[in-house]
């Protein structure tokens, strides 16, 4: 796929990877340019995530709705067009996380693995689209409450800031954590559930081959548990924090 700018067909993947790129180094170099230089490659990656996250879901939920869906079926245009968007994105925060944080094992194996989801799909395959963009809504369905709450905690210890920051931070936690239970740990294993069985019943063969499923379900199985974990952990810390707060309240009455 490729959109035409004038009489200029531009292929999607590097407009959108130029895009993508150019959104992080405005962020980095201009809107955070006075926070702290360790926050700041944060805050960047958080801004690329908001352009990326939302607007996927809307791109892929529009994408699916205009089809037949099926977890095996053939990717149409459009499918394509929102596969080459996500791989753009991942391909840039990559990027961001091998200049800044090389020994951060868990996010670079993490967007290695996801794009080989995307471009096996994208360009081995070209067949099931639908079973990846339904994982992508259920996994960018949060992104913009998770980004706000990333960035509010980042600046929270900033003694600049870090008043407005506390306020909303406590005030989207609950909300946020609810939200990512609910969807990580509840609507992503059905979905992947459905996806796996749909798989192994051999709907997708000739099409998609056993050894590349598998690997699909490797590693959106292992996604979703880090997901679930990474979310019981905030759970428990949060409680920790609250019932801590409540026995020094008791103490000062």
């Amino acid at each position: 796929m490729s959109i035409h700018v004038g009489e200029i067909s531009v292929p999607d993947l590097p407009l959108f990877f130029s895009i993508f790129l150019t959104i992080y180094l405005i962020a980095y170099l201009i809107v955070f340019r006075n926070w702290k230089p360790l926050i700041r490659p944060e805050a960047s990656s958080c801004l690329i995530s908001i352009f990326h996250g939302t607007p996927a879901v809307f791109l892929a939920s529009r994408a699916l709705v205009s089809s037949r869906f099926s977890f095996s079926s053939a990717n149409t245009a459009s499918q394509n067009t929102v596969l080459d968007f996500s791989v753009a994105y991942f391909l840039t925060d990559l990027l961001h996380y091998i200049v800044f944080y090389p020994s951060d094992v868990l996010f670079v194996g993490h967007h290695l693995a996801t794009l080989f989801v995307f471009l096996t799909c994208r360009f081995l395959v070209s067949h099931g689209a639908c079973a990846i963009l339904g994982l992508l809504i259920l996994a960018e369905v949060t992104s913009a409450c998770q980004n706000a709450w990333t960035l509010a905690g980042a600046r929270k210890n900033d003694p600049e800031s870090s008043r407005l920051a506390v306020k909303v931070y406590d005030l989207l936690s609950p909300p946020f954590y609810v939200f990512y239970s609910v969807v990580r740990g509840v609507l992503g294993p059905l979905f992947f559930g459905k996806m796996v069985a749909s798989y192994a019943r051999g709907e997708a063969s000739g099409v998609i081959p056993t050894w590349l499923w598998v690997s699909w379900a490797v590693v959106v199985g292992t996604a979703i548990t880090v997901s679930i974990l990474w979310i019981w952990n905030v759970w428990v810390e949060w409680f920790r924090e609250r019932n801590a707060r409540l026995r020094q309240e008791k103490k000062l009455r």
